[in-house]
C-alpha cells in the first residue's frame, strides 16, 4: 500500500492547498518559469495573453496563464537554494503527491523549471548585458548533499573542481548536476553556455568584502582558471544548482538562463537592465 506521508512532513493550508506556494494542483501549469525578484512576476504576466490565477504568500507569488496557446506558471522564489529546497519540494508535491491521501500518485507529473535570473559573470571575455545559460549548476552551499543523489551527482567535475580550486575543507562539500539538455537546445541553443556556481549568499560567499574579513579572498581567481572537459565556469549566482539537482532529483526537466549584469573580473556593471531582462523573459516565453 502506499505509504502515507505525515502532516508534519508535507504541512497543508486549511483548504487543502500546499503550504509555502498556496497552491492545489490545478492552479499549477506544466510549464514553470522561476524568478527570484517577485516584481518581475507581474512582468512576465503581463505578457500574457490570458491570466487565470494570482496567489500570494509571504514573498512567493504565482501566476497562472497562457502565452500564445501555452500554459505557464511563473513563480517567485525569493533568493537563496534554501528557499529553492520549499519551492521545488512543494512544486514536485503539488504536480506528484495526492494532497487529499497525502500519498504518491501512481502517474508521474513532469514539469519544466525555467529560472530566469541576473547574474554575474567570472569569464572577462562575458560581455554584461549577455544571456547566459547553465550547462551544468555547481553548488558550493551544500543543500543537495542532505539527499540521496549517489547517482545523480557529477562527482567528476566536483572532483576536479575540489582539485583545482583547492577547496576549503571547512566549507560545504560542492555538487554539480546537469540541465534539461533537452531545454538546453530548445531554449538557450543560441546562447552562451557555461558551468554555473551558485553561492549560499551574496557577500562573503560569493567573494565580495565590504567591512567583514574573507576566509577565501583568492576564491572568484581560483575559480575563473577552472576547466574539465571543455567546460568553465561563466557565472556566478544562488539558486540554480539547488533547482538542477532537486528537478533532475525528482524527475522534473530544469534549465537556468541569466542576464549577466556584472562582471566580476573586469568590474563592469549594468546600470539599467529592464530592456535586456524583458527581452530574455519574451525570448524563454516564445521557446518554451
Amino acid at each position: 500500500m502506499n505509504k502515507q506521508i505525515p502532516a508534519s512532513e508535507l504541512p497543508l493550508q486549511s483548504d487543502g492547498a500546499i503550504y509555502h506556494l498556496n497552491l492545489h494542483p490545478d492552479e499549477l501549469a506544466d510549464n514553470v518559469l522561476l524568478v527570484g525578484d517577485p516584481a518581475r512576476v507581474e512582468l512576465i504576466s503581463s505578457m500574457f495573453d490570458t491570466v487565470e490565477l494570482r496567489k500570494k504568500n509571504r514573498e512567493l507569488i504565482t501566476h497562472t496563464g497562457t502565452y500564445k496557446g501555452k500554459r505557464i506558471s511563473v513563480i517567485s522564489t525569493g533568493m537563496g537554494t534554501d528557499n529553492i529546497d520549499i519551492v521545488l519540494t512543494e512544486l514536485d508535491a503539488v504536480a506528484n503527491i495526492d494532497l487529499t491521501t497525502r500519498t504518491v500518485k501512481e502517474e508521474h507529473r513532469s514539469l519544466n523549471l525555467v529560472r530566469i535570473g541576473t547574474s554575474g559573470a567570472l569569464n572577462p571575455d562575458i560581455e554584461c548585458g549577455s544571456f547566459i545559460a547553465s550547462s551544468f549548476g555547481l553548488g558550493i552551499d551544500g543543500m543537495l548533499r542532505f539527499y540521496d543523489t549517489q547517482e545523480l551527482i557529477r562527482e567528476d567535475i566536483v572532483e576536479a573542481f575540489v582539485r583545482q580550486i583547492r577547496w576549503n575543507n571547512h566549507l560545504p562539500y560542492p555538487y554539480c548536476t546537469p540541465c534539461s539538455p533537452v531545454l538546453l537546445e530548445r531554449i538557450a541553443h543560441d546562447m552562451q553556455h557555461g558551468i554555473t556556481v551558485s553561492a549560499p549568499g551574496f557577500f562573503g560567499p560569493q567573494g565580495r568584502e565590504v567591512r567583514a574579513k574573507l576566509m577565501y579572498p583568492e576564491l572568484n581567481g581560483l575559480i575563473e582558471t577552472f576547466e574539465y572537459q571543455g567546460n568553465v565556469i561563466a557565472n556566478m549566482e544562488m539558486e540554480c544548482s539547488a533547482i538542477y539537482g532537486l528537478g533532475n532529483l525528482l524527475g522534473h526537466h530544469p534549465l537556468t538562463v541569466c542576464l549577466i549584469i556584472a562582471n566580476r573580473i573586469t568590474g563592469k556593471f549594468l546600470d539599467s537592465y529592464h530592456d535586456r531582462m524583458k527581452m530574455l523573459c519574451r525570448t524563454v516565453l516564445e521557446r518554451i
